[in-house]
C-alpha cells in the first residue's frame, strides 16, 4: 500500500507542505500549471533550495502582487488584517469549482477550506456563510490549499498518516489581540490528533497546516511498518536554534502481509423515548460530521420497553462532533465509546461507457488485487428514473459489463 507519512516534529504550515511535496518529487511545472487553472491573478511562487541545521530541502513562498514579504509574514500571523477586501467561502468555492482542475482536486480543496470555515464559525459563534477570508490571506490560502490538493492528486497515495504534531509555544497575534499558541482555529482543527507543545518558541502549526492534516490524515497506528521510498523536506521561514524548522514527509509502502487496518471508534447509545421520525435527520447529521457508518438496531430494554440502539463508526478526531450530535439531537443521556480495529479495502472510482451513458464503478482492491466491482447506486437510480427500466435490472446489466471490462469473476 502506497502511503504518505507526515513527521511533524516542527509543525506544519501550508507553504512547508508545498515545499515537502515538491521535495518528494512532484513537478513544480505540474503544481504551477494546475494553480494557473484557477484564473486567479496577482500571485507567483518563489521556489528555492534552503537549509535548516544542515538539512537541505525546498522552500516555497507565495508572493502576492503589491505586498511585501514583511506584510505577508504579518498576514500569516493575523488572517484578519484590514487590506483591500475579503472573500466569503461561497466566493472561494466559485473560484475553485469554476476552474478546469480535476474534480478530485476541487473536492479536496473545498473540503480543506470548509474545515477552516467551520472551525472559525464555531469559535466566533457565526454561521459558516458569514466567515470572511481577507483578500491577501485568501489568495495565499487558495494557493496553499489548492496546491496541496494538486500534489495529493499527483502522488496517488492510498493512506496518509501523521506523527504527533508539534504546535509550538508563545503567543500569536490575531484579530482580537494576542492569543496563546495554538491559535483557536488550529486547536479546533487538530482535535483528536496527538500533539505536543514547547518544542519551538513560535506558532509551529498554522490553521492551514492543521486543516490539511484534518482533511487527509489519521494518526499513525503504533504497529504500522513501512518501507521508505522517498523523503521530502519542506523548509519553514523561521530559523529556530532549538530544532530545524522543517516538515519531513515520507513517501512509503507497506508490505502486503502488514495489516492495513487502523484503530477507529464506535459510539453508541440506547434510546427508548425518542420519536423514530428523528432517526433520518440524526443519521444525516452524523454522516455530515464524517461518520463512516450509522445504523439503528431495535432492542428491548428493562420493563419490556421497545427501544433502539444508535451506533456510529467514526475516527478519533470526529468523536467530539459525534458526541455533540447524539447528546443534542437524540434523547439519550449516556454514550458508550470504544476503540476497534477497522479493516477496509482500497477503493477507486472510475467511469465506464454503457448503453445508458456514463456510469460510475467502484473498484475494491485487496493487496493490490482487484476483488470486486460495483456500480454506484445513485447513478443507477437516475438511469432507472430516466428510462423506466427497473433499477435492479440496470444494476445487473452494468455489473455484468464491469465484470467483463475488468476481467474479474464473482
Amino acid at each position: 500500500m502506497k502511503i504518505l507519512y507526515y513527521d511533524c516534529f516542527s509543525g506544519i504550515s501550508g507553504d512547508m507542505n508545498l515545499g515537502a511535496m515538491l521535495d518528494l518529487g512532484v513537478s513544480s511545472d505540474t503544481l504551477i500549471s494546475g494553480l494557473e487553472k484557477l484564473n486567479l491573478q496577482g500571485w507567483k511562487l518563489d521556489i528555492t533550495r534552503d537549509q535548516r541545521h544542515g538539512i537541505t530541502g525546498t522552500m516555497v513562498t507565495v508572493i502576492i502582487e503589491g505586498i511585501t514579504g514583511q506584510e505577508l509574514e504579518h498576514e500569516h500571523q493575523d488572517g484578519n488584517i484590514n487590506h483591500s477586501g475579503h472573500r466569503h467561502l461561497d466566493e472561494i468555492a466559485k473560484i475553485i469549482t469554476g476552474s478546469s482542475l480535476p474534480s478530485e482536486v476541487t473536492s479536496l480543496s473545498m473540503k480543506i477550506f470548509t474545515l477552516i470555515a467551520e472551525a472559525e464559525a464555531a469559535i466566533h459563534g457565526k454561521p459558516v456563510q458569514e466567515i470572511q477570508f481577507h483578500e491577501v490571506g485568501a489568495i495565499d490560502s487558495i494557493i496553499d490549499i489548492v496546491g496541496a490538493a494538486i500534489c495529493f492528486n499527483e502522488l496517488r497515495v492510498e493512506k496518509v498518516y501523521v506523527s504527533d504534531i508539534e504546535l509550538g509555544s508563545g503567543m500569536v497575534r490575531c484579530e482580537h489581540g494576542l492569543l496563546p499558541v495554538p491559535a483557536p482555529a488550529t486547536a479546533c482543527l487538530i482535535n483528536g490528533f496527538p500533539v505536543h507543545t514547547g518544542g519551538v518558541d513560535f506558532e509551529a502549526t498554522t490553521p492551514t497546516g492543521a486543516a490539511i492534516l484534518a482533511a487527509v490524515a489519521e494518526p499513525v497506528p503504533a504497529a504500522l511498518k513501512y518501507v521508505i521510498k522517498t523523503t521530502g523536506y519542506g523548509i519553514g521561514k523561521k530559523n529556530n536554534p532549538a530544532r530545524p524548522n522543517i516538515l519531513r514527509v515520507y513517501l512509503a509502502e507497506t508490505a502486503e502481509n502488514i495489516m492495513t487496518g487502523h484503530q477507529a471508534f464506535i459510539a453508541e447509545c440506547n434510546v427508548d423515548d425518542m420519536n423514530p421520525e428523528l432517526s433520518e435527520y440524526i443519521s444525516s447529521r452524523l454522516f455530515s460530521a464524517g461518520a463512516g457508518d450509522v445504523w439503528f438496531t431495535p432492542v428491548i430494554m428493562k420493563k419490556g420497553r421497545p427501544a433502539m440502539t444508535i451506533s456510529v463508526i467514526c475516527e478519533e478526531h470526529q468523536i467530539s462532533a459525534v458526541r455533540e450530535i447524539l447528546f443534542s439531537e437524540s434523547t439519550t443521556i449516556g454514550l458508550r465509546i470504544y476503540p476497534f480495529m477497522k479493516e477496509t479495502l482500497h477503493r477507486e472510482f472510475e467511469e465506464i461507457d454503457t448503453r445508458f451513458g456514463k456510469a460510475v464503478i467502484k473498484k475494491s482492491f485487496f493487496n493490490g488485487r482487484l476483488v470486486s466491482v460495483k456500480p454506484e447506486a445513485d447513478r443507477c437510480a437516475g438511469i432507472a428514473a430516466e428510462t423506466g427500466i427497473p433499477m435492479k435490472q440496470v444494476m445487473q446489466e452494468i455489473t455484468a459489463l464491469a465484470l467483463k471490462e475488468y476481467d474479474i469473476t464473482r
